[in-house]
């Protein structure tokens, strides 16, 4: 049996992780969420992820941040990152793909296109199915 891709999810709005894990869930990943930039970084240094879908307001440290740490980590450096986020400025998309992230899609989103991104950038790091 394949072994479900694993997502880190990270969303300090509730409602949005809660649907975010949701959507994800149903699609057959196994998601772990995270609350903060602190927490997330903490669970990427411990556990393993395909991919992470990341938020930029974050309480704590900004998600540009996050991705900056997770980037020059050798052991977590290949891993996708999605930015998912309501900074729509070209400003904050260039600071995001400057920091390491993979795709940068803007909040409301359609459920659609997340699924589409996760599996092409799955596909594309070799760890899709």
């Amino acid at each position: 049996m394949l072994r479900k891709k694993r997502v880190l999810i990270v969303e300090d709005e509730e409602s949005l992780l809660k649907l975010e894990t949701i959507l994800l869930t149903v699609k057959g990943f196994d998601v772990i969420g995270a609350s903060t930039g602190k927490i997330a970084i903490e669970k990427i240094g411990v556990e393993s992820f395909d991919l992470v879908l990341l938020d930029i307001m974050l309480p704590d440290i900004d998600g540009f941040e996050v991705c900056r740490q997770i980037r020059k980590d050798p052991r977590t450096s290949a891993i996708p990152i999605i930015m998912l986020t309501g900074k729509e400025s070209q400003y904050d998309h260039d600071r995001g793909v400057l920091c390491g992230a993979n795709a940068y899609l803007i909040k409301p989103f359609k459920s659609a296109i997340i699924i589409d991104e996760i599996n092409r950038l799955l596909s594309l790091s070799g760890t899709g199915e």
